[in-house]
């Protein structure tokens, strides 16, 4: 594989929480020009604005990125980049990463480990991140899913349940702990979602029925390794910061960004 990866950052106007979340302005510019800029910091060859919204293209043409037009109809940004992909001409074996478009607060080291990841195993379809948890009320929290992985560092298993399940220590009557903040000591991964592809994996992916453990779980990634293809995973060797979901979270990320540009 190429040592070189291309990052796409798809980029939607529709959101039921923040309507136009890639436009809302964080320290006064736009949140996707922050995102733009730690994807153009990594060491990706090329940088790529996926988006089917004008109004979103000539803001960002405006800071100087590359932007690609797609289709309005896709139904996730995994579809989105496949379209970019394909439209590109890229070849199979090329590295594509996916930054998320509400991230401005991801460190570019963490696009570098990604695909430093995927490289590193010729049989892996694509790449992720972990980190470890370290107490029982993050382990035990539906909304932060769990990884195990082989030996070899790849995939077993996504789940929003708290995975391993350490049979001789959690007890889910226990109310000896009620706010779940003992030691869990080691082996314990939260996942992060950012993911690195090879450029023939996703062309396959949008042909590939949904799983059962997906529509189960309500995590795309468990599609593939339910029809067999091998997730690298690597532990993260940098703090990975929550994304803009929320008003609170735009409050949140505005605070930090206003403080650090004064």
């Amino acid at each position: 594989m190429s040592q070189a990866f291309t990052v796409i950052i798809p980029a939607r106007f529709a959101s039921q929480r923040l309507p136009g979340k890639p436009l809302l302005e964080i320290a006064g510019r736009p949140m996707i020009e922050y995102v733009w800029q730690r994807a153009m910091a990594s060491g990706a060859s090329r940088v790529l604005i996926a988006t089917d919204n004008e109004q979103i293209a000539g803001v960002a043409r405006g800071f100087g990125a590359d932007v690609v037009m797609t289709r309005e109809d896709h139904v996730n940004g995994t579809s989105r980049l496949t379209e970019v992909i394909d439209r590109l001409d890229l070849h199979d074996d090329d590295c594509i990463v996916n930054v998320q478009g509400d991230e401005p607060l991801l460190p570019s080291g963490l696009i570098d480990r990604v695909a430093e990841s995927l490289k590193a195993d010729d049989g892996a379809a694509m790449a992720t991140l972990a980190e470890p948890i370290a107490d029982r009320a993050t382990l035990m929290r539906t909304s932060v899913v769990k990884v195990v992985c082989s030996q070899q560092g790849r995939a077993l298993y996504f789940s929003r349940a708290p995975i391993p399940w350490d049979r001789d220590r959690f007890d889910l009557s226990d109310s000896a702990h009620p706010s779940g903040e003992h030691d869990l000591g080691q082996g314990w991964l939260r996942h992060i979602g950012i993911y690195a592809y090879r450029a023939s994996f996703l062309r396959d992916y949008q042909n590939l029925p949904v799983a059962p453990i997906e529509a189960c779980e309500q995590l795309e990634q468990l599609r593939a390794l339910y029809h067999g293809y091998a997730i690298s995973v690597a532990v993260a060797t940098e703090q990975y910061p929550a994304g803009v979901d929320t008003p609170e979270d735009l409050a949140r990320v505005r605070e930090l960004l206003t403080r650090s540009s004064d």
